[in-house]
C-alpha cells in the first residue's frame, strides 16, 4: 500500500506560483508513474500533469502546458507540481495519485491506484 498526502495549496494572486509536493509513504513510489489531477465542483476528474516512473516522460494537459511543471524526486518518494502564471480558473482542488505501473498510460482517472487526499488552491484576480 502507497499513502499520499499533498501539501503547498493556498491563496495566490493571478500571475502567482504555488510548488504542490506529494509525499509518499509505505513503500518506494520509484516503479510507479505519477500524476496530479485536478477537480472543480461538481466537475470530473481531470488529469493536468504526469510523469513516469523515471521522469524521463512527461504529460501536461493543453490548459497547464508552459505554466506547469512536474518532477519527482524518488530518493525521497516525492512528487511535485510547480506552478506559475496561476489563473483564477486554476482555482480547484488538486490530487496526486499514483499509478500501479512504470508508464503514463491512457491518462484516464481509472487507471491510477493511489490517491491522496486534496489540496485546495485558490488564485484570486
Amino acid at each position: 500500500q502507497v499513502q499520499l498526502v499533498e501539501s503547498g495549496g493556498g491563496l495566490v494572486q493571478a500571475g502567482g506560483s504555488l510548488r504542490l509536493s506529494c509525499a509518499a509513504s509505505g513503500r518506494t513510489i520509484s516503479r510507479n508513474a505519477m500524476g496530479w489531477f485536478r477537480q472543480a465542483p461538481g466537475k470530473e476528474r481531470d488529469l493536468v500533469a504526469a510523469i513516469n516512473f523515471n521522469g524521463g516522460i512527461r504529460y501536461y494537459s493543453e490548459v497547464v502546458k508552459g505554466r506547469f511543471t512536474i518532477s519527482r524526486d524518488n530518493a525521497k518518494g516525492t512528487v511535485y507540481l510547480q506552478m506559475n502564471s496561476l489563473k483564477p480558473e486554476d482555482t480547484v482542488v488538486y490530487y496526486c495519485a499514483a499509478r500501479s505501473s512504470l508508464l503514463l498510460g491512457n491518462r484516464r482517472e481509472d487507471e491510477y491506484t493511489y490517491w491522496g487526499q486534496g489540496t485546495q488552491v485558490t488564485v484570486s484576480s
